[in-house]
C-alpha cells in the first residue's frame, strides 16, 4: 500500500527503469526518465519558492510532460491544479481566481491564453510562469533550460496521506466551478484497489482516454503506473471519428480500455468493431454516465474474450464508489444495468429526505461514504456543508442522485434528482426516457431535458437525437418507435436533430446547453 502517490513510479523506476511507462505517438517516457525528470522539477518548483500546499496550475495538454508535471508537484509538496486548456479564458480565470497558484506550468500552445486570464484573474500576488517544453510567447521565470540543470535527487517530502494531492474542478450548478479537493489518501485508496480487482500488471497496455482534468484519468494514469505498466494516451484527434479509436485500440494493442460511455457508444452506433475485435484486449471499463444497454449488448456480442464492468462514482468520491462486471450478455436492450455493490472501503445507502434507510426496492437518495469521500470543495465550506453531511457520527456525500437496491442485492442508479420532472401531473425519471430512445435502432445518441413550461404540463419534456446513418429522421418516426415503450405521458414534446450532441469537456452530453437551446426556442415560438 502505497502513502503518497509520486510513490508508484518511484518505486517503478527502482525496480523496472528501463520498461516503459507512458506512450503518446512517437513519443515515449521510461519509469527511469519519468523519475528523474519529476526530481529535477520539484527541485525547481522549490527553488522557485513553492511550498507545501502552494497550488501548481497546469496549463498543459494531455501530453508525457504533463504527467512529469503532476509528478513533479506533488514530489515538491504542492497540489497540482489540471485546467482545460480548452475553455474559454473567463472560465479559467476563474479558476485561477480561486486557487491563487503559486506557479503556472504552461506549454507553448496555451501561452497565448495566459495574458487574458491573469488579467481578469486579477490576482494579489502574481505566480511563477514556467515551462517544460519550448518557449512561451509569454515571460517565464524558468524554462526548459533551467529544468535540465536541476538537480535529478529525489527531494525529502514532509507531505503526509491527508493531504491535498489536486483539485479538479468542476461544472457547479450556478456555472461557477467549484474546486474539489483530493487527497494522496483518497487516490492511493482506490488505484490500490482498483488495481488488485483488474489484476493490471507490468504486462499491461492500459488507455488514456478521458482529460487530465477529469478524475478518470486519475485511474488511467497511477492505475498503470502503480502496476508498472504501460500508459497509452489517446491523442484528441482520435475521438473526432469512432473508427479511428478503434484502430488506436487495435494498434497499441490495449489490454485495457477505460472512458465514459459516449466513446463506446459512437464506436458501437457506427460499427467500427468487428467480430471477435480487439485481440488483445481484456478488460473494457466505464463511468461517468448510463451506457445504453442496446450498446452494451452489441460490444459483448463483438467482443466475447472481454470482461465488461461499470464503474459508478461522482468526483467527490474519488473516481468511483461502487463496481459491476457483467457475469453474461442482457437479455433484454430495456434491462438496466447495476451500478453494483461497493468497493472496498466505500459504502453506498439509499436515504429518505430524513436520511433514514429505504426499503429495498424503493427508489430514494444515494448517499455515498468512506475512504473515498474527499476533503469537500475549495475555499467554500459553505457548499462542502451542503453535501457533506454527518449521520450518526459518519460523513457522507449527498450524490444528488436516485438510485434504489434491487432484488439482486445490487444498486440501480435511476437518474439525477434534477432529471426528475413533474409533467402534465406525473413525475418522470428524464433517464428511463432516454433509456427507450437509446434502444431504438434509428438513433445514434440522444439525451432528454426538462424545460419550465407556461403550458399545462408544466415541464416540457424535450429530445435531442442524433440520427443512426445520418439520415433524417422525423419526431413522428421517433414517437412512434417510442410509444411501442413509453406512456403517452412521457413522449418529448419537442424534438432538436443534430449531426453531433454538445460535449461537455469530458466527453459527456452537455445537458445545459441543450437545454439552453430548447428553452431559447420556446421562449421565440412563444413571442
Amino acid at each position: 500500500m502505497s502513502q503518497l502517490i509520486q510513490d508508484y513510479t518511484t518505486l517503478q523506476a527502482t525496480q523496472r527503469p528501463d520498461a516503459t511507462a507512458i506512450v503518446a505517438g512517437d513519443e515515449s517516457l521510461t519509469y527511469r526518465q519519468l523519475e528523474t525528470r519529476s526530481n529535477q522539477l520539484a527541485n525547481l518548483l522549490r527553488e522557485a519558492g513553492c511550498r507545501p500546499g502552494d497550488r501548481v496550475c497546469l496549463f498543459l495538454d494531455k501530453s508525457p510532460a504533463a504527467i512529469i508535471a503532476m509528478h513533479g508537484v506533488l514530489k515538491a509538496d504542492a497540489v497540482y491544479v489540471p485546467v482545460d486548456v480548452t475553455s474559454p479564458a473567463p472560465r479559467l480565470a476563474a479558476i485561477v481566481k480561486s486557487c491563487r497558484p503559486a506557479v503556472i506550468l504552461a506549454e507553448k500552445a496555451a501561452g497565448k491564453l495566459l495574458k487574458p486570464v491573469l488579467a481578469e484573474a486579477n490576482l494579489d500576488s502574481s505566480p511563477r510562469i514556467g515551462t517544460l517544453d519550448a518557449e512561451l510567447d509569454f515571460q517565464t521565470d524558468f524554462d526548459a533550460a533551467e529544468l535540465e540543470k536541476a538537480s535529478e535527487e529525489l527531494p525529502e517530502s514532509t507531505n503526509g496521506p491527508e493531504d491535498i494531492a489536486h483539485i479538479l474542478f468542476t461544472s457547479g450548478s450556478t456555472g461557477t466551478p467549484k474546486g474539489v479537493m483530493l487527497s494522496h489518501r483518497n487516490v492511493c485508496h482506490f488505484v490500490d484497489w482498483g488495481r488488485e480487482y483488474f489484476g493490471i500488471g507490468p504486462d499491461d497496455r492500459t488507455s488514456g482516454h478521458s482529460p487530465f482534468h477529469f478524475d478518470l484519468s486519475t485511474f488511467d494514469i497511477y492505475g498503470s503506473l502503480s502496476a508498472g505498466a504501460q500508459l497509452h494516451l489517446v491523442p484528441a484527434m482520435a475521438n473526432l471519428l469512432p473508427k479511428n479509436l478503434a484502430q488506436f485500440i487495435r494498434e497499441s494493442e490495449l489490454t485495457q480500455w477505460f472512458s465514459v460511455p459516449s466513446a463506446l457508444n459512437l464506436m458501437a452506433r457506427s460499427e467500427v468493431i468487428r467480430e471477435n475485435d480487439f485481440p488483445s484486449l481484456e478488460r473494457l471499463l466505464w463511468c461517468g454516465e448510463v451506457l445504453p444497454t442496446p450498446t452494451l449488448i452489441h460490444l459483448m456480442e463483438r467482443l466475447p474474450h472481454v470482461e465488461f464492468t461499470n464503474l459508478y462514482g461522482p468526483t467527490e468520491t474519488t473516481i468511483a464508489s461502487s463496481y459491476f462486471t457483467m457475469e453474461k450478455v442482457p437479455a433484454d436492450p430495456r434491462d438496466p444495468v447495476p451500478i453494483g455493490r461497493a468497493c472496498d472501503g466505500e459504502e453506498l445507502c439509499i436515504l429518505d429526505s430524513d436520511l433514514q434507510p429505504v426499503p429495498d426496492g424503493e427508489k430514494g437518495d444515494l448517499y455515498i461514504s468512506g475512504d473515498g469521500l474527499s476533503k469537500g470543495y475549495w475555499e467554500d465550506p459553505e457548499k462542502t456543508r451542503e453535501v457533506f453531511l454527518d449521520r450518526e457520527d459518519q460523513l457522507v456525500y449527498r450524490t444528488g442522485d436516485i438510485a434504489y437496491v434491487g432484488e439482486d442485492g445490487m444498486f440501480y442508479f435511476v437518474g439525477r434528482n434534477d432529471s426528475q420532472i413533474k409533467s402534465r401531473g406525473y413525475r418522470i425519471e428524464l433517464g428511463e426516457i432516454e433509456a427507450a430512445f437509446n434502444s431504438l435502432e434509428i438513433i445514434k445518441e440522444c439525451a432528454v431535458v426538462g424545460v419550465p413550461s407556461s403550458g399545462f404540463e408544466g415541464t416540457a419534456i424535450c429530445c435531442a437525437y442524433v440520427p443512426q446513418n445520418g439520415d433524417d429522421v422525423s419526431p413522428e418516426a421517433l414517437r412512434k418507435g417510442a410509444s411501442e415503450l413509453l406512456p403517452r405521458y412521457m413522449l418529448p414534446k419537442q424534438w432538436q436533430q443534430y449531426r453531433k450532441l454538445p460535449k461537455t469537456g469530458n466527453g459527456k452530453s452537455n445537458r445545459r446547453e441543450i437545454r439552453e437551446t430548447f428553452e431559447s426556442r420556446m421562449t421565440t415560438e412563444n413571442n
